[in-house]
């Protein structure tokens, strides 16, 4: 018997991704700067804490999945399909872990730690808010796939 899994608007986590771009693309530029590092750090470390969040209570309780139902969703026509939602909340994880490897190059000693975790971040969150392709959301069903991840 197949286990029920929440499906959610596939808009939403495309909505957060675009928000995360800009954030990781300000956070490149500041990250660059020896003067503005410390801004970088902080506001990658907000980045951080809002994969975490994705990755703990999925995208349906993201603060930007409430942005998205309160402010874009009722403005949009009703989705045409709807989505599982745990390839976007893997995804997540997915982002996690680089954010977190930029933290520990950082701590290392790494100058550019922030800069390139930040680089890689926005390539991904880019690709998914523009052209609809997740990377993350990939990973999750090619692991599926070979039978990583079970489901």
């Amino acid at each position: 018997m197949s286990k029920s899994h929440s499906q959610i608007d596939p808009r939403g986590p495309r909505f957060g991704a675009a928000i995360t771009s800009v954030l990781v693309l300000i956070t490149f530029f500041l990250a660059l700067d020896a003067s503005t590092s410390a801004l970088a750090f902080s506001l990658f470390a907000y980045v951080w804490v809002a994969f975490l969040w994705g990755v703990l209570f999925g995208n349906a309780k993201h603060p930007y999945g409430w942005l998205f139902r309160k402010f874009v969703r009722p403005r949009l026509q009703a989705a045409k399909e709807l989505e599982d939602s745990r390839p976007p909340r893997f995804a997540q994880l997915v982002g996690l872990f680089v954010a977190s490897v930029g933290f520990a190059l950082a701590f290392a000693g790494v100058e550019s730690g922030i800069a390139i975790a930040a680089a890689a971040v926005f390539m991904a969150s880019f690709l998914n808010s523009a052209f609809n392709y997740c990377l993350g959301c990939q990973m999750y069903l090619g692991l599926r796939r070979i039978g990583i991840i079970r489901g």
